[in-house]
């Protein structure tokens, strides 16, 4: 009887061995992706493996383009999980990114400040000379290279034209915060500063660093990037990842963490023209008014982000590890010009439905 137990021990013991486990269900690879530079890989991840609900996905491209969207992309972890073109727009149009191009004139600035080649604490005028404004010179004395990142130059925010007879006097420096067009001098300050023009020193240091296309157009009042959404998104991933582009560090660290957070106490969601989620109050562009809670309600309270005229959006949420481009038309055609609308939370509403 021993004999027999023995055996048949044995042969379960061999059957047991022989059998294989059942492969550990999928999980989302969480090491972030670098696409390649040059080239035009990139790699995905599908919704199904990051738990969303699917079903919700079509009522986001339904909204999409209803709202005049043109692209629209979510990165998790660098892998693209959502790319969607809309009304004729495809992977290798370009695109103009509005006010969202006032992050990549802040980034650019920071790089020529770990160059050594200026200083954002200084004036202004160390760079552009005296009488760069219409000022009474001891007010434009005042005003330094961070003031111009954080918008509280103190200078008359009414008129768009960046021209000298425009820069006039409203308050000091550092004591009123006004979305205005005079961060273009930015553009002039890293021009100095690097002996060079801007687009030769942005693509140099910056664009082509991280693969991006695109280009600038100097227009008489706006200046203004364009590229493909692929390129909107690259930076995104840049910004994610805190200036550090796989192992080189494009952007000094500490600098872009002063980017992406509050510059000032007027306006705490505002950085270094990077707009900031899960404040107590913010302001928009183009009055004075403070308003109370949060910029975007309905997105995470650690978002910041990259804005511009006729809703053209870079979200960057780091607990999500996740980059959103938006890229179109005006949501709203009768408000094109940039504010901080409806459109947000309502985007958000939509994308929380999928990725919750």
């Amino acid at each position: 009887m021993k004999n027999v137990n023995f055996l048949f021990f044995l042969v379960f013991s061999l059957i047991s061995c022989d059998k294989k486990e059942d492969p550990a269900p999928s999980t989302p690879d969480t090491a972030l992706y670098f696409p390649a530079n040059p080239g035009t890989t990139w790699e995905t991840i599908p919704a199904s493996q990051l738990n969303w609900n699917t079903n919700a996905i079509a009522d986001l491209k339904t909204f999409l383009a209803q709202k005049n969207t043109k692209s629209f992309m979510i990165l998790v972890n660098g892998r693209i999980a959502m790319e969607a073109y809309f009304d004729g727009h495809d992977a290798a149009a370009a695109w103009e990114w509005n006010s969202s191009g006032k992050t990549l004139v802040s980034a650019v600035t920071g790089i020529a400040q770990q160059e050594g080649l200026l200083n954002i604490n200084s004036k202004a005028s160390d760079y552009l000379g005296k009488e760069w404004t219409s000022m009474p010179q001891a007010k434009e004395d005042l005003i330094t290279v961070r003031h111009l990142l954080a918008m509280t130059s103190g200078i008359d925010d009414s008129k768009q034209l960046v021209v000298k007879s425009n820069l006039t006097y409203v308050a000091d420096a550092g004591i009123r915060w006004a979305y205005s067009n005079v961060f273009q001098k930015l553009i002039n300050v890293t021009e100095k500063a690097a002996n060079k023009d801007f687009e030769t020193y942005f693509n140099e240091r910056l664009k082509n660093k991280i693969g991006m296309d695109g280009f600038w157009n100097f227009g008489a009042i706006f200046t203004i990037y364009h590229s493909t959404t692929r390129s909107m998104a690259r930076f995104g991933l840049l910004a994610l990842n805190k200036g550090k582009w796989k192992t080189e560090q494009i952007i000094n660290e500490a600098y872009f963490t002063e980017c992406i957070n509050t510059s000032q106490n007027i306006n705490p969601s505002y950085g270094y023209l990077w707009w900031l989620n899960g404040k107590t109050k913010f302001m928009i562009p183009g009055g004075q008014t403070v308003f109370n809670g949060f910029l975007v309600p309905n997105a995470p309270a650690d978002m910041y982000a990259a804005m511009g005229a006729s809703d053209q959006r870079i979200y960057v949420i780091p607990n999500k590890k996740m980059v959103i481009v938006r890229m179109g038309n005006a949501s709203d055609p009768d408000n094109p010009s940039f504010a901080v609308s409806g459109f947000d939370n309502a985007l958000w509403a939509k994308i929380n439905a999928v990725i919750k």
